[in-house]
């Protein structure tokens, strides 16, 4: 648990400078460019995490779920939140004051090491999302998507049947149409199976060389 090894002192504090609040599946937790005071840490649910980059134009960048921070930049004094967020089903967050937080990173480097992890893991996924959309071709970059989504972070989560083929799409920038094709292409070549909303994965080895060389 990743506040775990926090003292007495340093919990109270926190604990005085949090709240929770709950949120519906559909409901925004927060807008990209509006203030941000707090860091978000999911005690419960998935978020989705996109970039809105035109008014009816928007890139779904990673998804979010118990344990994981939203909105971490805020402790280092960004003042506006740089994406939106949206919950993909019922969901609980813990809002926690941006200088609360500072001052239990500054004390406790054991807190601060595990925390600067996790966001490594986080960093480290956005610059693939951005290999993906400026390299790949339109399979490769489902390829990715999918992998991404079937992968063991997400194991009891069942992501696909809360996205739709068009928040598919968003994640791999490519259009829903092309997004619907391909899918029906990876069926046929044995390689997934679609069940409605849910995609189950059959040969992940070659989905990874499309997403290679795609």
């Amino acid at each position: 648990m990743l506040f775990e090894g926090l003292s007495d002192g340093e919990q109270e504090m926190l604990d005085l400078k949090k709240k929770q609040l709950s949120y519906q599946k559909g409901e925004n937790i927060f807008k990209q460019g509006a203030f941000a005071p707090y860091v978000i840490y999911i005690l419960e649910g998935l978020v989705k995490v996109y970039l809105q980059t035109d008014l009816d134009k928007q890139i779904n960048i990673r998804l979010a779920k118990q344990g994981d921070f939203l909105a971490f930049s805020a402790v280092f004094g960004n003042d506006v939140y740089n994406y939106s967020t949206i919950a993909l089903k019922d969901s609980r967050i813990c809002m926690i004051d941006r200088e609360g937080l500072k001052q239990v990173l500054m004390t406790n480097t054991a807190f601060a090491y595990r925390i600067t992890a996790e966001n490594f893991r986080v960093e480290k996924h956005l610059f693939e999302v951005i290999g993906n959309i400026s390299y790949k071709q339109m399979r490769g970059k489902l390829a990715s998507v999918l992998l991404y989504l079937a992968s063991d972070e997400f194991e009891k989560e069942e992501v696909f049947t809360f996205l739709s083929r068009h928040e598919l799409a968003d994640f791999a920038s490519i259009s829903t149409e092309s997004t619907i094709k391909f899918l029906k292409e990876f069926e046929k070549e044995g390689l997934l199976n679609l069940n409605g909303k849910n995609i189950i994965i059959l040969k992940k080895e070659k989905l990874e060389m499309i997403s290679r060389h795609g």
